[in-house]
């Protein structure tokens, strides 16, 4: 095929078989020549303030950045981006974010993308949430709390039978202890005790540094799997989860938690590993950690995910 026939033919611009309920040319109805399939075509970036209903019952607005896709099929021009919008903003003006929306919102989509009302379902359909998501943690000692904020990626994709299957991605922040440097530091502080060395204080600190892990899950629509129990799963794994409000007594409790639980990236990653293949409802999964360290001016890095049988 010529890619000159791609082109348009500035002579048939105004001459369009189809027209809209007003009249105006509408060049995204025209059966397409070139026989070639589009796997996702849509809008990204859309800009949204949606509700969630949290898991203690209340329901509150995040804004988000939503991306919705379809796919295209070999004989279909286009697709009628403004009804992505339509749909989704009448779908969110009915009901909060939850995995009921998403399998409405979806099949909803292979129903009113199509051009015409004879033609089948559109094979597949997308949705992409992007948003970050607040909750309350309390502080380790004292009766203080503060908002926990989490970036938060919720995905789903609906199949040919109106079937949908979710992916939930969190971003999880924690602090890292190197237990080769907590056992070094410990081994310097018994020898300046015991007269083995004068060097220094008497006092040496190990290192440690935020850290980060990016955990992304599949799992049934039906499920109705919710953001807090992915974080308290996290949490469970990786213990040291980083503190919104401290008092001293709360920076001490968190000094004593990271020499409990020093780790290296293998550690973490392996933590996660025990933890998320126990849930029975996590279909697959993966994750990386990331410790940004304090000691080396590179970070050291894990990527797991679930083993296959």
């Amino acid at each position: 095929m010529n890619i000159k026939t791609l082109n348009n033919n500035p002579e048939k611009v105004m001459k369009c078989d189809v027209q809209d309920h007003t009249g105006l040319n509408d060049f995204q109805k025209l059966p397409n020549k070139h026989g070639v399939a589009i796997p996702k075509v849509g809008i990204e970036r859309f800009r949204v303030p949606l509700n969630f209903e949290h898991l203690d019952g209340t329901v509150m607005s995040h804004d988000a950045e939503a991306s919705l896709y379809a796919y295209l099929g070999a004989n279909k021009t286009g697709v009628n981006m403004s009804r992505f919008v339509n749909i989704l903003q009448e779908e969110v003006s009915k009901s909060p974010v939850n995995t009921k929306f998403f399998k409405t919102l979806l099949n909803r989509l292979r129903l009113d993308l199509r051009d015409y009302d004879h033609e089948d379902p559109v094979a597949h359909t997308y949705l992409k949430l992007k948003f970050n998501y607040p909750l309350k943690q309390k502080s380790l000692k004292s009766e203080n709390w503060g908002w926990q904020y989490y970036a938060v990626e919720l995905e789903g994709d609906c199949d040919p039978t109106g079937h949908v299957t979710m992916s939930m991605t969190v971003n999880f922040e924690y602090s890292s202890t190197c237990p080769c440097s907590l056992s070094m530091a410990k081994q310097y502080e018994d020898d300046y005790r015991e007269g083995r060395t004068t060097e220094g204080s008497g006092i040496a600190t190990a290192h440690s540094q935020r850290s980060l892990c990016i955990c992304k899950i599949k799992f049934d629509v039906d499920a109705d799997f919710r953001i807090e129990e992915l974080v308290e799963l996290l949490r469970i794994a990786l213990p040291t989860e980083t503190q919104p409000m401290v008092k001293r007594v709360d920076e001490q409790a968190f000094a004593i938690l990271n020499g409990e639980y020093p780790m290296f990236v293998e550690h973490a990653s392996r933590r996660l590993a025990t933890i998320l293949d126990e849930e029975a409802r996590i279909l697959d999964w993966e994750a990386s950690v990331e410790h940004f360290e304090s000691l080396h001016s590179h970070n050291a890095v894990a990527y797991i995910r679930k083993e296959r049988n």
